[in-house]
């Protein structure tokens, strides 16, 4: 009986969690033009985000968040030059926030 009584909590809590959903509504995202879709492309197959993701050194978690964080500043660059290239407006700010290390 105390055995139970004891495992009784946990079991409260596994249905619990059992109970809860993921329902939120998916956010309304608008579909990239034909013009973002090829500056994107163009973007991850610029020369210096190939050459970041050459040093990749997987296993090494100091190494990935390190070239991660480049290879995303590089890759926006990109993507934003070939945007401005192409007479495209930009949406956004004027720089993206960097996190302090």
């Amino acid at each position: 009986m105390t055995t139970t009584l004891r495992f009784l909590p946990c079991l409260a809590l596994v249905l619990l969690a059992a109970c809860s959903s993921n329902t939120a509504p998916a956010p309304d995202l608008i579909p990239d033009t034909p013009m973002q879709r090829a500056c994107r492309a163009e973007a991850r197959n610029d020369p210096a985000v190939v050459n970041l993701s050459r040093q990749r050194n997987l296993g090494n978690w100091a190494n990935e968040n390190r070239v991660g964080y480049e290879m995303r500043v590089a890759e926006t660059q990109a993507y934003r030059e070939c945007m401005r290239r192409n007479g495209a407006a930009m949406p956004g700010g004027v720089e993206s926030p960097r996190p302090r290390f």
